[in-house]
């Protein structure tokens, strides 16, 4: 893909994603190529996650804005199995961590080894120095062990004994974990869960993509047969054609008035926070991209809404009602109407027009996410 940037493609790379614009034009040939790179990604994970075209678009989307994505669910429904199926799809590096109650920090970002040969300190990276970190069960690790993470997913580099080593690009995290309530599990602080772009639930399978798992997989797991078909090169243009994606002033205020609302809702204890105003946007531009378009349309931001702010929210014990073991449903409800009584902008693809009108559209469908396991 040929942006005809003023900067090289490795030099984008390493810049922040909010200062690219000004230097980047998505061509029709760059989105083509983007949009049939990404059927192709879809199209293997799908055979391995049956009936789940939704979850496996929003993990694509996270992955190509330059996110990181966090599944939620009860065991067994598929979610290690969507991460690994992701990161097999593309040629990029990939680490595995397994969380546990046991587990160390240094287990996560590496650990300086002293070299009796050489006499000096020698830098073992961990699994987090990857393109994709799978990190499995999350939740059951200590909050110290968890904490591990939160430099890597910010700023995209590891500091151990006083030096900092930067992580090579694209880096994503893609964690799974359980719900709250069950056993053995520590909850998320909100400032990582903040880190997340995007929170998604597997859901259970319907009964027809079910049967057909016990066909497809009674002698051999189908994972072992797939295999890259995006090469990491091509990862990167893709990503850099995804934040080239136009998203016009009408787009951005209508993202704002959104996230603005749910700091000043009822039901909410704690909104969503600047950086999920700038994630939704990124979210919104990969999303476009993967549908042909060289800009955002307000569709995007509601399709994405629930994915990207759910996580963020906190909601009062009065929202809560009887729902307090499981916050998910009604935190679903809360961006929902919120979205409901939004105003939408008129005209917002591709001019810098905004205005307001009554919102008379349907409340969006329940996306991925919305079971009662999430």
């Amino acid at each position: 893909m040929n942006l005809k940037p003023t900067r090289s493609s490795a030099e984008l790379a390493s810049v922040p994603a909010e200062e690219t614009a000004p230097f980047t034009t998505a061509s029709a040939g760059d989105l083509s190529e983007l949009q049939a790179a990404g059927r192709m990604v879809m199209r293997n994970v799908e055979t391995v996650i049956d009936g789940k075209h939704d979850a496996v678009q929003i993990a694509l989307t996270v992955l190509l804005a330059e996110g990181h994505l966090l599944i939620e669910d009860v065991p067994g429904v598929g979610k290690t199995m969507l991460a690994k199926a992701l990161a097999r799809s593309v040629d990029c590096s990939v680490g595995r961590i397994q969380f546990t109650p046991d587990l160390l920090p240094s287990d996560v970002t590496g650990v300086s080894v002293f070299n009796q040969a050489e006499r000096r300190f020698e830098f073992k990276p961990g699994p987090v120095f990857a393109n994709i970190v799978i990190g499995d069960e999350i939740n059951r690790a200590s909050p110290k062990t968890q904490s591990a993470l939160l430099e890597s997913m910010e700023e995209r580099q590891v500091t151990v004994d006083g030096i900092t080593y930067p992580l090579a690009l694209p880096f994503t995290v893609i964690a799974t974990q359980n719900p709250i309530e069950m056993e053995g599990t520590y909850a998320l602080p909100e400032a990582q869960r903040d880190r997340f772009m995007a929170r998604i639930s597997m859901g259970y399978p319907d009964s027809d993509s079910e049967l057909a798992m016990l066909d497809s997989r009674d002698t051999a797991s189908p994972l072992a047969l797939i295999s890259a078909v995006v090469s990491g090169e091509m990862l990167r243009d893709m990503m850099l054609t995804a934040r080239a994606v136009f998203a016009s002033g009408a787009v951005k205020e209508y993202a704002v008035n959104l996230v603005r609302a749910t700091r000043d809702d009822r039901d909410l204890r704690l909104g969503a926070s600047p950086r999920a105003t700038l994630q939704l946007i990124r979210a919104a531009k990969a999303q476009a991209a993967l549908s042909g378009r060289d800009y955002v349309l307000p569709d995007d931001i509601d399709s994405l809404a629930v994915a990207v702010l759910g996580h963020r929210l906190v909601p009062t014990s009065r929202a809560l009602g009887h729902h307090h073991q499981d916050s998910g449903p009604v935190i679903d409800d809360i961006v929902r109407r919120i979205l409901a009584d939004t105003p939408v902008p008129v005209g917002a693809g591709a001019s810098t027009r905004f205005e307001s009108v009554p919102p008379v559209r349907a409340v969006p469908p329940r996306p991925v996410g919305s079971t009662e396991a999430s």
